[in-house]
């Protein structure tokens, strides 16, 4: 795929949605990063679900602390792994204490110092916290970069990599949320919406279905 293609892609997904947002519901930084960390393999609904319950009794490091393991496997249990989730959590939530006065660091380093913070979790903070032009690749956008031709890759790295160096400057803020959303509304696994695509003229899946 060429430079012009690209381009007018996410020029497409821009008008369609000029302001896009995570759709994990959160108050802070910190409720940001719990969310994102409690969504790893978990749906942001059923996080949702849970964070509904969690952040009006528990919004600050130090609350959630003071819950300790137990307490806090009260409001996760529904998501998946939250015994491992919950254990990184209150560790995550003892550094950020006593290490960052509650706060959550602005650096990818700092992040991914955190009990269960890996590159994508770390990837999303720095992005919609913090407005870094970072990419977080999960499965929906390894999918859609794969099947649009906007960044191949066997792995979720080269795929991060080749978009970060191919995505126009203008539109890297805003890559994640478009190509998460798109994947997640329009270019599904099993069979992909193309009858309702706004870019299907411009991607180049070979096996679109028919319009």
């Amino acid at each position: 795929m060429n430079r012009d293609k690209r381009s007018q892609i996410f020029e497409l997904l821009k008008k369609e949605n000029p302001r896009p947002q995570t759709e994990l519901r959160h108050g802070s930084h910190f409720e940001l990063l719990i969310s994102v960390i409690l969504s790893a393999q978990a749906t942001d609904i059923s996080v949702n679900k849970a964070t509904a319950r969690l952040y009006p009794v528990a919004r600050t490091a130090q609350a959630i602390l003071d819950l300790g393991v137990d307490g806090l496997k009260e409001y996760i249990r529904t998501i998946g792994l939250y015994n491992t989730k919950a254990e990184n959590i209150i560790k995550t939530c003892a550094i950020l204490v006593n290490e960052y006065g509650g706060q959550i660091p602005a650096t990818r380093a700092g992040l991914e110092a955190l009990p269960g913070v890996g590159r994508k979790t770390a990837n999303v903070v720095l992005n919609t916290a913090f407005g870094e032009p970072t990419i977080a690749v999960d499965t929906h956008i390894y999918r859609v970069a794969n099947r649009t031709g906007i960044a191949k890759g066997k792995t979720v790295r080269e795929v991060e990599d080749k978009l970060l160096r191919w995505v126009p400057k203008r539109y890297k803020r805003d890559a994640h949320h478009w190509l998460i959303l798109h994947g997640r509304y329009t270019c599904i696994a099993r069979k992909p919406r193309c009858n309702s695509c706004i870019i299907y003229d411009l991607c180049e899946y070979r096996a679109k279905t028919e319009t």
